[in-house]
C-alpha cells in the first residue's frame, strides 16, 4: 500500500489524527522530532544506562567545589 506522512501543526491536531486512524483500525507509527545529533543522543542514553547499572560516582553537592 501507500505511505502517508502527516505534519500536524500542534498537539491537538496530532491527537485528532491518531484518533481517526485508531477509529478506522489503521496501523501507524510515530517518531519524535529531534534536533540533536543521533551520536550525542546515543552517548546520553548510554550514560543513563551506565548509571542504572551502577557504573558511576555520586558526589554530594557540598563537595562539588572542594
Amino acid at each position: 500500500m501507500e505511505i502517508i506522512i502527516a505534519h500536524p501543526q500542534n498537539t491537538e491536531k496530532l491527537k485528532a489524527v491518531k484518533a481517526v486512524l485508531k477509529a478506522l483500525d489503521i496501523s501507524f507509527e510515530t517518531k519524535a522530532d529531534s534536533t540533536y545529533d543521533p551520536a550525542f543522543v546515543s552517548k546520553i542514553l548510554q550514560g543513563q544506562q551506565d548509571i542504572k547499572n551502577g557504573k558511576g560516582t555520586k558526589i554530594k553537592v557540598q563537595n562539588l567545589w572542594k
